[in-house]
């Protein structure tokens, strides 16, 4: 039997286990409003290191080492990893990994990484192709200004419609069975991979408005192919529009005759207080929704507060190449269906 739905979702006949998770996040994010739900709150933003890119390193290192800790699963366990980062040719995640000594699938979605991660990761486990995969994603605020914008001793002013990259990492195993698991009633039943979306924005600090399409293409889609609307849905999560973003996701699903309000919410709106913390437009980054993933959102579905989400993190595919050059800002969204089962 055919495991394609519509005209680019898949749902797995053998749904894989998301059997362990972990979050490590830096100070300013431990200070938010799910500071207690993460695994880790490191307030030394070199994790020990010298510079930004081996702090983003160690943090993902210490993150995937901490997923598989939580199950007492040890390397051998595991078969395959996917993982990605902001940087140059995925050097946190290759210099990161390394002495772990697995076979790795480096990825580059942007911000909407861990959800590339985890619909491939699903896929290799529901084919058959491993028992085990891991997952993960990251990103640091420091390592990402230096690469994008500007070195933080600059000082640079920053726009309103910016978004504050997360220094953080979420990593999560899955698995084909659920034997022993103390997470084995969440399931990833489906996926919409995302098609990249170009509306021509040219304004890098304005992300939200340049993703914010893709996460509306994924999110109908998404609809169409598993014939669903948004109340089947507890809560539809994007990665990290913010607050721009999300108005122009919402108006352009209404005017597909999807009303998401009461389902949605937005990991960088939520992982910071615009009262208590200066971050203009809310978070961004891949360990945004990958850190949140695991410290909230499966929390919430493991205690039964909801049954299924759909998870969307969104990126936006730049570089400093393309955008010194003058190119737009291309978008792109990738939909996880998880359950509790």
């Amino acid at each position: 039997m055919t495991q394609q739905r519509g005209t680019q979702s898949l749902q797995f006949d053998e749904a894989p286990y998301i059997i362990s998770s972990s979050s490590i996040v830096g100070q300013k994010e431990g200070d938010g409003p799910y500071g207690s739900q993460f695994d880790q709150i490191e307030p030394d933003p070199y994790f020990g290191q010298n510079t930004w890119e081996e702090a983003e390193s160690q943090l993902q290192l210490k993150t995937a080492m901490l997923a598989l800790e939580k199950e007492q699963l040890s390397l051998a366990d595991i078969r395959y990893i996917f993982a990605g980062d902001l940087l140059g040719q995925n050097i946190a995640t290759s210099f990161g990994l390394v002495d772990m000594n697995l076979p790795l699938f480096g990825l580059f979605g942007a911000c909407s990484t861990i959800a590339e991660a985890l619909i491939l990761g699903s896929m290799c486990v529901s084919g058959g192709y491993a028992d085990r995969v891991l997952c993960l994603a990251s990103s640091h605020f420091g390592s990402a200004e230096k690469q994008f914008r500007f070195p933080l001793e600059y000082g640079n002013q920053r726009p309103l419609s910016a978004s504050w990259t997360v220094t953080g990492s979420g990593a999560f195993v899955l698995s084909s069975s659920c034997v022993g698991s103390h997470h084995a009633q969440l399931r990833i039943t489906g996926v919409t991979p995302g098609k990249i979306v170009d509306y021509g924005f040219k304004d890098s600090l304005n992300m939200g408005a340049a993703m914010a399409p893709a996460a509306a293409h994924t999110i109908s889609q998404n609809f169409k192919d598993f014939d669903r609307t948004p109340a089947d849905y507890d809560r539809i999560v994007t990665g990290d529009l913010g607050q721009i973003g999300q108005e122009i996701l919402l108006k352009l699903l209404l005017e597909q005759g999807y009303d998401i309000s009461a389902q949605h919410m937005d990991c960088g709106i939520e992982i910071f207080d615009p009262e208590t913390q200066d971050t203009h437009a809310g978070g961004s980054g891949c360990g945004c929704s990958a850190s949140l993933l695991s410290a909230h959102l499966l929390k919430q579905l493991r205690d039964g507060k909801w049954n299924r989400i759909l998870f969307v993190p969104t990126g936006a595919l730049m570089s400093t190449i393309s955008f010194n050059e003058g190119q737009t800002v291309p978008g792109i969204a990738h939909g996880v269906v998880i359950e509790r089962r």
